[in-house]
């Protein structure tokens, strides 16, 4: 979804070196970016968000909090790996949004569940670390207003992607992926729905409906500057033909595209240290 580009800016809290084959099990800094996004999925309107962090990354073996937001995980064979993860997304106030003048605001939303993911393909060449693999993420999604939690129903995010490690420079990542969203009925009522009261001209009462929400295609580059400095710049772009929910009177466009950049610091690092050698993809 589109308000799930905050995955994207979370690309910025894993700051890999440029020049080194360990990386620290714990690491501190401060992250920034922004980008030009779509207030919300289907939405005419996009808007320039800006989030500047301090963040945590923990490199261990069952747990970790990196660029994948955070997640449990565990092997159960070769090429296929159960994870608990969780990610968030930007609220967006209705009086910004004109299609939605006057209905409640969009708050802050967090999302957490398991997923499968299917490694397919492995490139031999140990220098250039190449892979194709499946994500299957199932999530529950609640927002907040930091007052008080809402559940807002589940989704199912299917995608393929390519993962490149040492594209163009060294510890340099490459990632494209391409996937589907699927929403319950909760899920399409958050962003959909026109309660009879919020009705008028131009927006009729709608009562969201559960199903396919869109596809997307995304990419992301994060590109080690030094041992303590990256950079990295995304994009997506989602189209919603066919949508569950299309005839919405919030549903107001067939496409969105999405751009995100940033810069992360690293100022604090352990002594003890990962071998990325082994494992260039963890």
């Amino acid at each position: 979804m589109t308000r799930r580009i905050l995955p994207l800016l979370l690309l910025l809290l894993a700051a890999l070196p440029a020049r080194a084959q360990q990386l620290p099990v714990f690491e501190m800094g401060v992250a920034a970016g922004g980008g030009w996004l779509p207030a919300y999925p289907a939405s005419d309107q996009n808007r320039w968000r800006a989030l500047a962090v301090p963040y945590l990354i923990y490199r261990g073996d069952l747990f970790r909090a990196d660029d994948s937001g955070l997640r449990a995980r565990t092997r159960l064979a070769d090429g296929i790996e159960l994870s608990v993860s969780a990610s968030a997304g930007f609220n967006g106030s209705s009086r910004d949004i004109t299609v939605r003048e006057g209905m409640p605001d969009l708050d802050w939303l967090g999302e957490i569940g398991p997923t499968l993911r299917f490694t397919l393909w492995r490139g031999e060449d140990e220098s250039q670390p190449r892979r194709i693999l499946i994500d299957t993420p199932l999530r529950a999604v609640f927002s907040t207003d930091w007052s008080s939690v809402s559940f807002r129903g589940f989704t199912f995010a299917p995608d393929i992607a390519y993962e490149h490690v040492n594209f163009l420079s060294p510890f340099a990542r490459l990632r494209v992926s391409a996937g589907l969203l699927f929403g319950t009925e909760r899920y399409g009522d958050y962003f959909y729905q026109v309660d009879p009261e919020f009705a008028r001209a131009g927006r009729p009462a709608y009562d969201g409906r559960a199903g396919y929400i869109g596809s997307r295609l995304s990419v992301s580059y994060r590109l080690p500057l030094s041992e303590r400095v990256s950079l990295v710049a995304g994009g997506r772009i989602e189209n919603f033909t066919g949508a569950a929910n299309d005839d919405s009177p919030l549903f107001r466009r067939d496409w969105n595209a999405s751009v995100v950049g940033g810069v992360a610091i690293s100022l604090w690092r352990s002594e003890a240290r990962v071998d990325i050698a082994a494992q260039p993809f963890d």
